[in-house]
């Protein structure tokens, strides 16, 4: 063994590695589904054309989801750091482009926590229906005690105390470390999120009306197809499932063996996130369809997506379904067990960021990042004003934060550091699925204005309509403020020296180099398209990557 690659299984000891492809890969899925799979594309698919969008929505995939993904595994797997490190280790210039993904996730990790801690909660309250007749009233009132607009510091125990609960839950995960913890938690609780939306999707189609929500869902409006809001919302709605842009992507790949199909991995979890989002819709608009029965309303009238479907719509449901009791405690610890391994991604790139940095164990890296993260979440988000200032944080974040450093980072990869076809070989070298001429110029060209056609149509809206009815300083303080935030703290931190044995020339081995209402036809033929297309696509990518792998796995510190 060369010195080299000695120096690379120490860097990797200390790092921490998944065991094996398989954990890689399920803790990949855990990450890319999280809570906007199950409460957002329900209702931007309904909005934007029904089941015409399932066009617009396997096109963005295709040509944007996952070429961008492939990206940041490459980026990762081939530079073996934190988004960070690996960005420097492309060209020492760009290295603030990884601290300003490394803020994003910090921001995020902070509110995340508390949807968590909510749906944690009314899972409890779905055993007896604690929210009672009017669940919006529960919710705002009695649960969030939300008053006005503005910031509070009156405390919601009822938030508190399963908000602490949610960040001691996060902080042993973190504490344990890349295979023990993380890897674990993917292991245990991909499968219990699988079973249990299953068995809810299952329930909900054989509610009375459930046919008339899967109608309202899949029947496709062609004329939609014409309008650029329906394509922009198809590649917004690919990008921010997928988890990539902000490190998390990075930072996992490179935990991952050097002899390992990173596009083929790529590809089982890129369809595997968009098949949840196809088995949520199912299962949201069937139980919608069963409310608007129930109701004696149309399913345009029940049909919300966020807060509104979670919290307010389900709970309706749960009210006067039959099993009511179990439909709850499936979706909210749904929610749950898909919010918690999202959170746990979304730190780690922070974590992991500050190891690399500043030489740092593992415990003391997540002492010194989870508990000011914890800090902060407790005193913004456990108050009555809580909700609106989420609300604004999320809001900003995600468009102005996570899609604007999306767009820089391809854009510095391809343009600054001319990174992307060596990024390309790499993969190439044990990738089932080769990167060619056409992956080159998707994420150099096609995807970056793409998606920085989304990014000024979104930054447009908001200049020209101020988000929600807030005070303007609460937009400027928790919404511009937060954005602009992370971007120069990015630069600042990126100004500071690495620790001292950081290797920039990253050399390797020379091995290693580079029911009561029928669906129309029209709504039937598209489910069953997209069922197809996205289920039966994940079935080839699994048999493909199981097909390439008779010999077992290496570990990764055998690879090195």
């Amino acid at each position: 063994m060369t010195a080299d690659a000695g120096s690379a299984t120490e860097d990797g000891a200390r790092r921490g590695a998944f065991s094996s492809r398989k954990v890689f890969i399920l803790a990949a899925i855990g990450s890319a589904v999280g809570l906007g799979n199950i409460w957002r594309f329900p209702y931007v698919a309904y909005e934007n054309g029904g089941g015409a969008f399932i066009l617009p929505y396997i096109v963005a995939l295709i040509t944007a989801g996952l070429p961008f993904l492939l990206m940041d595994y490459a980026l990762g797997h081939r530079n073996r750091g934190s988004a960070p490190l690996s960005f420097a280790r492309a060209d020492r210039r760009i290295e603030s482009v990884g601290w300003w993904q490394v803020g994003i996730c910090f921001m995020i990790a902070v509110y995340y926590a508390a949807v968590i801690a909510w749906a944690l909660q009314y899972t409890l309250f779905s055993v007896d229906k604690s929210w009672g007749d009017d669940p919006e009233s529960f919710l705002f009132g009695d649960f969030l005690q939300a008053g006005d607009p503005g910031v509070s510091a009156s405390v919601v125990m009822g938030v508190l105390v399963p908000l602490a609960v949610v960040w001691v839950a996060v902080l042993i995960i973190m504490a344990l470390g890349v295979q023990k913890g993380i890897g674990a938690t993917a292991v245990v609780f991909i499968p219990l999120l699988i079973l249990a939306f299953t068995v809810l999707v299952v329930r909900s189609l054989f509610l009375p009306g459930a046919a008339q929500g899967l109608d309202a869902l899949f029947s496709p409006n062609w004329s939609a197809l014409t309008q650029t809001s329906v394509w922009a919302a198809a590649f917004g709605q690919i990008f921010f499932s997928l988890s990539v842009g902000f490190g998390i992507m990075i930072t996992y790949a490179s935990y991952v063996a050097r002899k390992t199909d990173m596009t083929g991995s790529g590809l089982v979890v890129g369809l595997a996130n968009s098949s949840f989002e196809l088995l949520a819709g199912i299962g949201v608009f069937a139980a919608l369809g069963f409310m608007a029965q129930a109701s004696g309303l149309a399913v345009d009238e029940v049909a919300s997506e966020g807060l509104g479907l979670a919290f307010v719509a389900f709970p309706t449901i749960i009210n006067e379904a039959p099993a009511g009791a179990l439909i709850g405690v499936l979706f909210f610890g749904s929610l749950v067990f898909a919010g918690l391994t999202s959170l746990v991604s979304v730190i780690e790139v922070v974590i992991s960021a500050v190891r690399d940095k500043f030489e740092l164990t593992r415990l003391s890296a997540t002492l010194i990042v989870g508990v000011p993260a914890a800090g902060i979440s407790l005193i913004f988000f456990s108050t009555t004003s809580g909700v609106y200032v989420l609300d604004i944080v999320d809001h900003f974040i995600n468009r102005f934060g996570i899609l604007a450093a999306a767009v820089a980072s391809m854009i510095v990869l391809a343009w600054v550091a001319r990174a992307i076809p060596g990024l390309a070989r790499h993969m190439n070298l044990y990738g089932s699925i080769r990167l060619g001429r056409w992956w080159i110029v998707l994420v150099s060209v096609i995807t970056p204005l793409l998606l920085g056609f989304v990014l000024v149509r979104e930054f447009i809206e908001d200049a020209q309509t101020p988000y929600g009815d807030y005070p303007a300083w609460m937009l400027g303080v928790f919404g511009w403020g937060s954005a602009v935030a992370v971007v120069l703290i990015a630069f600042i931190v990126a100004r500071i020296p690495w620790r001292p044995n950081t290797r920039w020339r990253f050399r390797r081995n020379p091995r290693h180099s580079e029911g009561a209402t029928l669906m129309s036809t029209g709504a039937v033929l598209m489910m069953l398209f997209a069922m197809l297309v996205l289920w039966g696509g994940l079935g080839l990518a699994i048999y493909n990557l199981t097909r390439r792998s008779k010999a077992p796995e290496e570990h990764y510190y055998r690879d090195l």
